[in-house]
């Protein structure tokens, strides 16, 4: 089915068309190991995807090239296919869950696409895209489960291959599976040594299952801001690839995603979404065994919503305790809030928002409810200041 031919076949078609990625040191994010970044949200259309849809369209006979190409996406590979089209002057449709962010359906149709939303999620529009097939006789570009496309996301493991020397372990974001087939299947091929790690979002552990209880199955639903990477069913080929070639699935939280999303812009300067900062999150919250190894993170994306992107950082910075909001019962009478203020500034925090409630009606008559949110620097010293309000008497939900 896949073959280092095809991959190196691969990475020869797209070195005409698209540049290799950076692999950037990241040493401040992760000190237990030495970190990489492999960044492909600075690819060509901003994600991986590019590849494998460039790859799969560049091999089209004269006759398909006519009846053009149909896809489905949750945002990125419907970039990757419009723009190959494009390239290759090809018609293109693209099938969109109707949830996708708005700033990946306009990119796409930015790259020529026809672009016909669907209601539901990625495996819905799979099945309208598949109709659409069946109508009007045009190639289907699998996101993921197509050995021309899984070659061409091969061609990323050979990159690692040549920037790095000594790589102990890579960590790839999975969804359907094409991403990490194809870079497993390399690098286990060059050298079997090398760990392949497969992180997904808790709320999509579509491939997890599928490897734990060695057979396909479908999720009845996904849950996750990875977007890219919120699949409910893996592909057949993918399957078995990953059976073979990964060394292990693990799950992250949106809030573990939320918190790498954020790691990254302050640390790095890199802007990755969901689905590419799921493998730093793996890795930042101790999820695979890598301490004091060489490791490749794949931020496979940089598409990103800008629309939940302060929501995003919102939530990293909660996960590591640097924006709370406190629950404090206060006894209503002068001075109170005062002291509440005198503790929090001599601990160095920053008040961005306070409501002062007398209505709730679980609390005595004589008392109120004072929300204020604070910025701190860390966890430990958000407990320093809770601790101090404690011992001054207050009392804290």
């Amino acid at each position: 089915m896949i073959s280092l031919d095809k991959i190196y076949h691969g990475a020869h078609v797209l070195k005409q068309v698209l540049r290799p990625t950076e692999l950037i040191r990241a040493a401040r994010m992760c000190p237990d190991c030495n970190l990489y970044l492999k960044n492909e949200n600075l690819q060509v259309t901003g994600s991986f995807k590019v590849r494998g849809a460039y790859y799969k369209i560049s091999q089209l006979s004269e006759e398909e090239r006519k009846k053009g190409v149909i896809a489905c996406s949750a945002g990125n590979h419907a970039q990757g296919v419009a723009l190959a089209a494009s390239m290759n002057g090809i018609k293109a449709t693209i099938c969109i869950p109707d949830g996708a962010p708005i700033s990946k359906v306009e990119a796409t149709k930015s790259y020529g696409a026809d672009v016909v939303l669907v209601k539901g999620v990625y495996d819905d529009a799979y099945e309208h895209a598949l109709k659409l097939v069946e109508e009007t006789g045009a190639t289907f570009i699998h996101p993921f489960d197509d050995e021309l496309v899984i070659a061409g996301q091969g061609s990323i493991g050979l990159e690692i291959i040549d920037q790095l020397e000594n790589v102990d372990a890579v960590v790839v974001p999975v969804g359907g599976g094409g991403l990490i087939s194809g870079v497993a299947f390399t690098l286990k091929s060059l050298d079997p040594k090398i760990k392949v790690y497969g992180v997904q979002a808790a709320g999509a552990p579509s491939m997890r299952d599928a490897i734990k209880d060695d057979k396909i199955e479908t999720l009845s639903g996904v849950h996750t801001i990875a977007d890219g990477i919120a699949v409910k069913t893996p592909g057949e080929h993918t399957f078995e690839i990953c059976k073979n070639y990964v060394d292990d699935i693990v799950t992250v939280t949106d809030d573990e995603i939320s918190t790498a999303i954020l790691e990254l812009i302050e640390r790095e300067k890199v802007i990755a979404e969901g689905a590419g900062a799921a493998s730093v999150a793996a890795i930042m919250f101790d999820k695979l065994p890598v301490k004091g190894k060489n490791v490749v993170a794949l931020v496979s994306g940089g598409n990103i919503d800008v629309t939940i992107l302060s929501r995003v950082i919102n939530r990293g910075l909660q996960m590591t305790g640097r924006l709370t909001e406190l629950v404090i019962e206060l006894t209503d009478k002068p001075g109170q809030l005062l002291t509440v203020s005198e503790i929090i500034s001599s601990y160095g925090a920053n008040v961005v928002e306070l409501d002062h409630n007398r209505g709730d009606r679980h609390i005595d008559i004589n008392d109120c409810i004072l929300r204020i949110s604070i910025e701190t620097r860390n966890r430990e010293h958000l407990n320093e200041i809770i601790n101090a309000l404690t011992k001054s008497g207050f009392k804290l939900r």
